[in-house]
């Protein structure tokens, strides 16, 4: 007989700071730019532990997203509600990311940061953004809207792709929600195994300083800081444009809906040390996800709106292509009025869905959008090379934030926890990473569950 949890707040933790995920990859990022500085080569070779880690990563998501977003469906039996947190999403989402977007433009063109380069793309060295432009393709289009359908059930759990795994998972649970008591297993089967996931989730985590040193040392040992001289204005404007959207933007969603930002970074610390040390926001995935379960949000809110951000809501990857491509046509001294600026908008909101969080992805975004709009070249795509690394530690960032947050906004939306409640568990110490017990009215609604 099973007898759903109750949702007790998070308890004082009993670990000390010094032996903290948070203080030891933070400890570790920091050793990672020293032996970068001091030792570039033997910080180059350390690249393998960062990728390692990475990999180890991306492998348990998508079982995890399967499994949640299967249960929280599933458990949730009102499809009417499933469409209404799917159209508040989507809709969220698109005004959201088209504010940074905006912000991004508006900058860019006040701080001018590309203007008098006078570059000549056609001497430019092209051959390191190859690569970048034979994947773009993959980022336009119709192809996107394509590749969400999956080439078998597994394929996309198999391969990680995030958005074809969220539409497998949504059928799926649909699917046992339609055979009533006979789908009662199947949940319990879906419960477990979330739980395993999650437990293969707490070992890989415990390597996250190795992972962060190795990245951190590979980062500064191959491009150090004096790749960032004539392009330290866009690196700097870009940075200032992503406070300003976090802090200003982000923030006025927040106390809009009865929270604070600034409690919402320091319970996701763990987080956003981790996506800094990595440049990838798909590494704090799942203890994202945990979290915010933690904060009383329901399983399907979360399974259903931290997946689809991850590809829908992307806000640090917006503000890096539209002020990427305005500094590419400032440096190039291509002309770029506002209707110019206007569509270059419009293209970037639909290239951007193609980045998925992984690095580099934004610069893969960044050379669709170029193709689409041929008055930039293409060729200019080579300036950025040597600092896109360090914007892809800026855009992962801010995309985990703007997650997080949307996340927080839809669940209050839905009532599903009161300001008071959310405020209350803001100030109390963070779950660990755990398929943590989810609120007693989401467990409880699931026909797996029983008295």
């Amino acid at each position: 007989m099973l007898v759903a949890p109750t949702h007790m707040p998070p308890t004082k933790s009993s670990v000390p700071f010094y032996r903290s995920t948070f203080f030891l990859v933070l400890l570790a990022a920091c050793l990672g730019v020293m032996v970068g500085m001091l030792w570039p080569d033997t910080g180059r070779s350390l690249k393998p532990l960062g990728d390692a880690f990475v990999k180890l990563i991306k492998m348990i998501i998508a079982p995890i997203i399967f499994c949640t977003v299967t249960h929280g469906v599933a458990a949730l039996g009102d499809l009417r509600k499933l469409g209404r947190i799917g159209g508040k999403t989507i809709l969220y989402f698109e005004v959201v990311s088209t504010f940074a977007l905006i912000l991004g433009l508006v900058v860019v063109n006040v701080l001018q940061p590309g203007a008098g380069f006078n570059i000549n793309p056609g001497a430019l060295n092209t051959d390191a953004i190859k690569p970048y432009l034979e994947r773009s393709h993959a980022a336009n289009g119709a192809d996107f809207w394509w590749n969400l359908i999956p080439t078998s059930f597994f394929a996309p759990v198999i391969a990680g792709d995030l958005l074809p795994t969220l539409v497998v998972a949504v059928l799926t649970a649909l699917a046992i929600s339609a055979m009533g008591e006979a789908g009662r297993p199947l949940l319990r089967g879906l419960e477990l195994g979330s739980q395993v996931f999650f437990g293969v989730m707490n070992l890989i985590i415990k390597f996250a300083p190795l992972g962060v040193f190795g990245a951190m040392a590979y980062t500064v040992g191959s491009f150090g800081f004096s790749s960032l001289h004539h392009l330290a204005l866009l690196l700097g404007g870009f940075y200032l444009t992503s406070a300003l959207f976090v802090f200003l933007v982000l923030g006025t969603v927040a106390r809009a809906y009865g929270f604070s930002l600034w409690r919402l970074l320091g319970y996701l610390r763990e987080e956003w040390t981790l996506v800094l040390g990595t440049s990838s926001s798909e590494t704090a995935l799942p203890g994202l996800m945990a979290k915010l379960h933690g904060l009383g949000c329901s399983r399907t809110t979360v399974g259903l709106v931290i997946p689809t951000g991850y590809s829908f809501n992307l806000d640090g990857t917006n503000i890096y292509l539209a002020m990427a491509a305005v500094f590419l046509a400032q440096a190039t001294n291509t002309p770029l009025d506002l209707p110019h600026q206007i569509t270059l908008l419009l293209v970037a909101m639909l290239t951007s869905k193609g980045a998925s969080g992984v690095t580099g992805a934004g610069f893969v975004a960044l050379a669709g959008t170029l193709a689409a709009v041929p008055a930039i070249p293409v060729e200019s795509l080579a300036l950025l090379v040597g600092i896109d690394r360090f914007m892809s530690q800026g855009r992962s960032l801010t995309n985990l934030v703007g997650n997080a947050v949307a996340t927080v906004v839809i669940s209050r939306s839905e009532k599903e926890l009161s300001a008071a409640a959310l405020n209350h568990a803001l100030t109390a110490p963070p779950p660990a990473v755990s398929p943590a017990a989810a609120p007693a009215d989401d467990l409880a609604a699931s026909p797996a569950v029983t008295k």
